[in-house]
């Protein structure tokens, strides 16, 4: 027998203890193919508005990929090895050279990582029209994908693994160099310290976590505020986190240990006593896995929040099916002929919007678009009776009567104030003749002109529209509403190909599909990393706890001689288990929350939040309690043995 196959028989026989690392690593695999397959196709390609931008994510996406996975395979490789430092002991105790031994577990990595990458490109290529036709499903597009097999995709995946595999092998090579032979015996002796309480250190802890989720609460209305309130936020969950795991959770662990009555309750006492003797090794992983959690919950929420929303959201980017400004009878002529030619989506209704383009001093008003002037700040006027016919013409309620030199603001896109903290407030515009100061009387959500930073459009008395009119620019915007607008591909199509600059067309059609490929990509590309992410972690738990186990048979295997039963020691692991598979996970749903929270309050999150959440997390928690269920068998099949 030579090395090659004694590694192929140690890896069949090992299988089934390292079943899950396998199947997580041909998931990985499978995700990244699908990743650059989908990059690579041009049936999708040749059906999407922003292409260009959609490969420029999947590309960013299996960078994300392929430095998790790198992580997670050399984490994973360290338990491996500690787990198997006994049998690297026999083998060099029975004379085989350092150099063979070596090569044996050089073949024995490359051989799973060989098989794992195998099985994912096969699944990959099986499934790449599934994965396809879901993602175009994402996008609510009707595109025809054939089956297909991507020499790309497959000669991508191959490079980028096995540089991966390769050098996971050849620190698997040299684990054998760096311990000596009474190291490797006593490995499983040699335990874990439990680590010196501090008390500085574990209200330092809990007042880093306060200080991070109080300073979400705070104002982020500029640029300062958010930079100054995210690196607060993200520097106490981090560093909170940490020294939460670290030295808050002992004293959390003394304290039960000092409650009497539930402390000497069945074998309380023993699952306590483990858990806080296993704290030091579970620290980095137990900080790792809570942030990386919150991460992705964070990120699949994004993704997925906007996606409930896309219609609401075209809705107020573009609120006419079709508007731009006019540029003369010409250009208006051929954009109205195009319309009326589309006799699947007659006109219901069209509209002329006079507006006045000018530049105020916005120095007194509470929201200050940022890269502009204060003083200087381009604006858009349109008067009451133009607001009120194209709030009748869109369907809105409610009509505008306003004083001389009472105005009302339109809600911005992206801004965040109230009533209150606009109420009272003055801009300045300079007319033909002086400079007239108006007060903002009313605050009016529903936008009725095209989005366009700065998003600051105020409506006034015909009186002072008119009088404001000598001397300043004004250009009318024309609108029409079509029936079906939502389905005006070829038409729209055609008018976003007149857009310039000057005319400003805008498409509800245009701005739907955008959102809509945009929420899609997200949904696909953030819920994939996520899924893998959950897997590598729950992954990383797994192996943690089976490696524990494996240490404890011996002290489980003495309980049992001194009268200890089966269904007792089988409680105690449930809880351990439970314990270190819960903490991180709530913790990062916390974390989330919070981080989420902020993000709101800036505006990155525009769309429906709490069914994403509540999805995610329940998601989250379900996979995750699944890996509890295989976590709790395996240790009970190690302690029954």
């Amino acid at each position: 027998m030579n090395l090659f196959s004694l590694a192929r028989k140690n890896v069949i026989g090992n299988l089934k203890n390292y079943g899950i690392y396998f199947i997580s690593m041909i998931f990985s695999v499978l995700i990244y193919y699908t990743f650059v397959s989908l990059r690579y196709s041009e049936e999708i390609a040749a059906n999407m508005q922003k292409w260009e931008g959609m490969k420029s994510v999947f590309t960013q996406a299996s960078i994300i990929l392929i430095l998790f996975v790198a992580v997670f395979i050399w984490y994973s490789n360290s338990f491996f090895t500690k787990k198997r430092k006994k049998e690297v002991g026999l083998y060099a105790l029975l004379g085989v050279r350092k150099r063979k031994i070596g090569t044996m577990l050089f073949y024995e990595n490359m051989i799973m990582g060989i098989g794992a990458v195998g099985v994912g490109i096969v699944l990959g290529t099986l499934l790449s029209k599934l994965f396809a036709m879901m993602f175009l499903k994402l996008l609510d597009s009707t595109v025809e994908v054939s089956f297909s097999i991507s020499s790309e995709a497959i000669v991508n995946t191959l490079i980028v693994f096995a540089i991966i595999i390769v050098v996971t092998s050849i620190h698997s090579y040299r684990l054998i160099y760096r311990f000596q032979l009474v190291d490797l015996f006593k490995a499983e002796q040699e335990g874990e310290q439990v680590p010196k309480p501090s008390a500085f250190s574990a209200v330092l802890a809990v007042a880093l976590l306060i200080t991070g989720y109080w300073t979400v609460f705070q104002p982020m209305t500029t640029s300062v505020q958010m930079g100054r309130n995210f690196l607060i936020i993200f520097g106490s969950l981090i560093a909170g986190t940490y020294l939460l795991f670290r030295y808050a959770l002992i004293y959390i662990l003394k304290i039960a240990q000092k409650t009497k009555s539930r402390y000497y309750k069945g074998m309380n006492m023993i699952s306590t006593a483990q858990l806080i003797y296993r704290i030091r090794g579970n620290t980095r992983m137990f900080t790792m896995i809570a942030l990386l959690s919150a991460l992705t919950l964070c990120a699949v929420t994004v993704g997925s929040s906007s996606y409930f929303t896309i219609t609401k959201d075209a809705e107020e980017e573009a609120p006419f099916s079709y508007m731009h400004i006019s540029q003369g009878a010409s250009f208006d002529g051929q954009v109205r002929a195009m319309l009326e030619g589309d006799q699947e989506h007659p006109i219901e209704a069209k509209l002329d919007v006079p507006i006045i383009r000018v530049k105020a001093d916005v120095t007194n008003f509470y929201y200050h678009p940022s890269g502009h002037d204060m003083r200087a700040v381009p604006i858009k006027l349109i008067s009451a009776s133009t607001y009120n016919k194209t709030s009748d013409v869109l369907n809105r309620q409610g009509l505008i009567e306003l004083q001389d030199h009472d105005i009302a603001i339109i809600q911005p896109r992206y801004a965040t104030f109230t009533d209150n903290e606009v109420f009272g407030n003055t801009i300045s515009v300079n007319a033909q003749t002086d400079s007239q100061t108006l007060t903002v009387k009313q605050r009016i959500v529903g936008r009725v002109l095209p989005w366009g930073f700065p998003d600051l459009v105020f409506i006034v008395s015909d009186t002072l529209y008119a009088k404001l009119l000598p001397g300043l620019e004004e250009v009318t915007y024309k609108g029409y509403v079509v029936k079906n607008q939502g389905s005006t591909k070829e038409t729209s199509t055609s008018l976003m190909k007149l857009k310039t600059d000057q005319n400003g067309m805008s498409t509800y059609y245009y701005q739907y599909r955008q959102n809509m490929e945009g929420a899609g990509l997200d949904i696909f590309t953030l819920g994939f990393l996520g899924l893998v992410f959950l897997a590598a972690t729950g992954c990383m738990i797994y192996f943690k706890q089976l490696t524990d186990t494996n240490e404890d048979k011996a002290r489980y295997a003495m309980l049992r001689k001194i009268g200890v039963s089966r269904k007792e020691i089988s409680t105690t692991i449930a809880k351990q288990t439970l314990f270190v598979f819960m903490l991180p996970l709530l913790l990062g749903v916390t974390h989330s929350i919070m981080v989420l929270k902020a993000l709101t309050a800036i505006q990155l999150i525009s769309g429906e939040i709490l069914i994403p959440v509540m999805i995610t997390t329940v998601l989250y928690g379900a996979i995750y309690f699944c890996y509890f269920v295989l976590c709790l068998g395996a240790s009970n099949r190690i302690v029954s043995r």
